[in-house]
């Protein structure tokens, strides 16, 4: 009896928890979300964003090649995502199996499976995606007010290697250019500038 009214509290306090995120205007969050596409693709993005219930759903068309994801309200701080729509079915098989529980090494497999086999659709050329980040002390998310925001870039290519590319498998130093799982479906190049302290 008492682990029965222990599990209760445990999923009221959780329903409660979930009730009080807020979650900003669709105007807030496609503000947010173009911070991280490129400066002349962000008039004509796609914006991908979360309804008064929490859900993903689509804010704005988009009238050119790019896809931005807002904010996720229940995560601490901000990170936005801007990229190229033939990553679009990766990326959403992503969301889609951590939102069945799956988890990141298990999403890896799955997604490797899935794009060998023709199932999971990935670019046959290089596509780009743009990360922008802060700290939840430096976001406000009511109001779209970012400060010390932080931009990184990844372009995937899928199946590259260093000997393919000439990339290192590391950077020497804070801002190179290195690949990152190489040989694999989700290969990338990733590029992050040195952060300011």
């Amino acid at each position: 009896m008492k682990t029965g009214i222990f599990s209760l509290l445990i999923i009221s306090m959780g329903l409660g928890l979930s009730a009080q995120v807020k979650i900003p205007s669709a105007e807030i969050q496609i503000k947010t979300a173009l911070l991280s596409a490129p400066a002349d693709k962000r008039d004509g993005a796609l914006v991908l964003g979360y309804n008064e219930k929490g859900e993903l759903t689509e804010l704005r068309k988009g009238t050119n090649e790019m896809i931005c994801l807002a904010d996720d309200p229940k995560v601490p701080g901000l990170n936005v995502a801007c990229y190229h729509k033939d990553l679009e079915p990766f990326m959403k098989r992503g969301r889609d199996l951590k939102a069945g529980g799956k988890t990141p090494k298990e999403i890896m497999e799955i997604r490797d499976q899935e794009a060998k086999s023709g199932q999971l659709m990935i670019p046959k050329q290089p596509a780009s995606l743009f990360v922008y980040t802060a700290k939840p002390e430096n976001f406000d998310p009511m109001t779209g007010i970012v400060k010390d925001g932080y931009l990184r870039y990844v372009v995937y290519i899928p199946y590259a290697t260093a000997e393919s590319t000439g990339l290192p498998l590391k950077p020497d130093v804070p801002g190179m250019p290195w690949l990152m799982d190489p040989g694999t479906h989700r290969a990338h190049i990733m590029i992050s500038p040195p952060q300011k302290n």
